[in-house]
């Protein structure tokens, strides 16, 4: 790590982005420094309260392990934009193929002229998702907008309104994902009234319930049963791991037995792996490490090294089922961000990036597991692959500490790494790290994550 000790409030020049930058941790300001508190007045002023910020940086670069900000400050990166730049950002395949597309056509609309880099998408995805049977596949913008037409697919090919949904669930900001959404502040709090027929129940939680997988699905089930009924039941939408809710990984058998009840009672079965897919948990998809074959799954995040892309893909009759014209938007497979996706697919692969998203699990576990064997505050440890967390409680009681959370994630910060945080109490700091970061930088950003937390 270098550290420079003469800061200055002159712009440096920035530099290019992408795996050529120094992969290394460097401090030449405070953090924030004067050029990232003047663009952070300059948010306040210009862009609305409601959009909030987690690292109090000016982005001038990123690439490999590293995002440079303003002042000139290389941080290593632990977050991925949250699980988006797997491939690590301005991953050359990515670069090329989008300033190739950008000099053919940006836009045409696939829904008034298709072209065959959507197509090829949709093809890629239905090959590599989970499941021996014929799929389709459909393109959107965002993770929310995915879910939202998942539960839309299911709904009318249904004929069913119901969908399950469960504790500490994630699945986007529009009306229906607040919905299914469980976490009130900051994500639903005065935004209501909220679409209807949505019901949550337990989630398995090995940490805090300590029921077996098979048990904590008797109990879901059961109060499936009782209060919804499989004959009102559209589908059971569940994140095979849970991103903002706390990184939960449910017991063996929980997810299994989920999917048994919903296929034996005519419930479409989705599952949300926005944050779980493309190699983050050390498969393609989290699903494969369950062994369940969700009949739609959607998928967002990682599928386009950082463009905006998202998409639903599942069994082709269920898919097939709604109206031409019924699935589609203005900008819903851009050929500029399909482009980029079909560049981050290959890399994925030719990279063998779900063997280094393990490789980056094992030393991400090892290291974790050091912490909590010295520090009782370290109350679990879990995750797969590249997506782990660890959750911080009080050892005396075992309650969340959102206050230790918080004063370690920005006392990390400060000291030039980028961790976020999250759960339903906000007392988890997880790791997402680009799939191409260095065992050096990852084990540098895990030194100070154990420092901080000692110092605080």
């Amino acid at each position: 790590m270098t550290i420079v000790d003469t800061p200055t409030d002159a712009a440096p020049t920035a530099p290019t982005g992408g795996p050529e930058l120094p992969q290394e941790r460097r401090l030449v300001t405070e953090i924030p420094g004067p050029q990232s508190r003047r663009l952070l007045e300059r948010k306040a002023e210009a862009v609305a309260k409601g959009v909030g910020h987690t690292i109090p940086v000016a982005t001038v670069a990123a690439g490999g392990g590293v995002l440079v900000d303003a002042d000139g400050n290389s941080l290593i990166d632990l977050g991925s934009g949250i699980a988006v730049t797997g491939v690590g950002n301005s991953a050359p395949r990515v670069v090329e193929a989008v300033q190739r597309q950008v000099a053919q056509f940006t836009h045409t609309c696939f829904t008034i002229s298709p072209y065959d880099s959507y197509v090829e998408v949709a093809e890629a995805l239905n090959r590599l998702t989970p499941g021996d049977f014929v799929k389709r596949s459909a393109l959107f913008n965002s993770g929310a907008e995915a879910v939202e037409n998942a539960v839309k697919i299911a709904r009318h090919y249904t004929k069913k309104q119901g969908v399950v949904v469960f504790d500490h669930a994630y699945h986007g900001r529009t009306n229906l994902t607040m919905a299914l959404t469980a976490k009130s502040l900051p994500y639903k709090s005065g935004f209501g009234p909220f679409a209807p027929e949505v019901y949550r129940v337990p989630l398995s939680y090995p940490y805090r319930d300590e029921l077996s997988g098979a048990d904590a699905a008797s109990r879901a089930i059961a109060q499936i049963e009782a209060q919804v009924r499989a004959e009102n039941l559209a589908a059971i939408l569940i994140e095979p791991i849970q991103g903002e809710g706390g990184f939960i990984v449910p017991a063996e058998g929980f997810l299994p037995a989920l999917q048994r009840w919903a296929n034996d009672n005519g419930v479409v079965f989705i599952a949300d792996e926005v944050q779980t897919g493309f190699a983050r948990t050390g498969t393609m998809f989290a699903s494969e490490q369950f062994g369940i074959v969700p009949d739609l799954v959607t998928t967002a995040k990682g599928i386009a090294g950082g463009l905006p892309l998202s998409a639903v893909t599942g069994r082709a009759e269920i898919m097939d089922s709604a109206q031409v014209g019924g699935l589609g938007g203005t900008y819903g497979g851009n050929p500029i961000a399909c482009a980029a996706a079909l560049a981050t697919i290959e890399t994925y692969e030719q990279e063998n990036l779900t063997e280094r998203a393990r490789a980056i699990g094992g030393i991400l576990a090892a290291r974790l597991n050091e912490l909590k064997a010295t520090d009782p505050r370290v109350g679990d440890v879990r995750g797969l692959g590249a997506m782990m967390a660890m959750e911080l409680v009080d050892p005396a009681t075992g309650a969340p500490d959102a206050a230790l959370a918080s004063r370690v994630a920005a006392s990390v910060i400060a000291q030039g790494v980028v961790v976020l945080t999250c759960g339903t109490w906000g007392n988890v700091i997880r790791f997402l790290p680009p799939l191409v970061i260095s065992d050096e930088l990852l084990n540098e950003g895990i030194d100070i994550v154990g420092k901080a937390l000692i110092e605080c």
